[in-house]
């Protein structure tokens, strides 16, 4: 396993960023595996997926953008729930 240059002193803070690289893998391996797509197609689906807060006389409100239908589908492999429509209401 590759690493690149880590800069802490002490060896459990070492360990722990080795720990945290490795469960990253973990991740990506998982994700790549049960939507059938590689992890740089998986990202940049899912990195279109967007929270916008919207602000006005009324109040503030933030929703999520629409998933593609692409994006369904890795979130679907993936067994997630699709982000709500609208995340948070905050009238005026």
């Amino acid at each position: 396993m590759e690493l690149r240059p880590v800069f802490h002193r002490l060896e459990h803070r070492i360990r722990a960023h080795a720990i945290v690289c490795w469960l990253a893998l973990l991740l990506i391996r998982i994700a790549e595996r049960q939507s059938g797509r590689s992890w740089r197609r998986v990202a940049t689906e899912l990195q279109r997926l967007h929270l916008v807060t919207l602000e006005g006389a009324a109040g503030a409100i933030q929703q999520t953008t629409a998933p593609s239908a692409p994006q369904q589908a890795i979130l679907a492999a993936l067994q997630i729930e699709p982000p709500p429509r609208i995340t948070a209401l905050e009238p005026a």
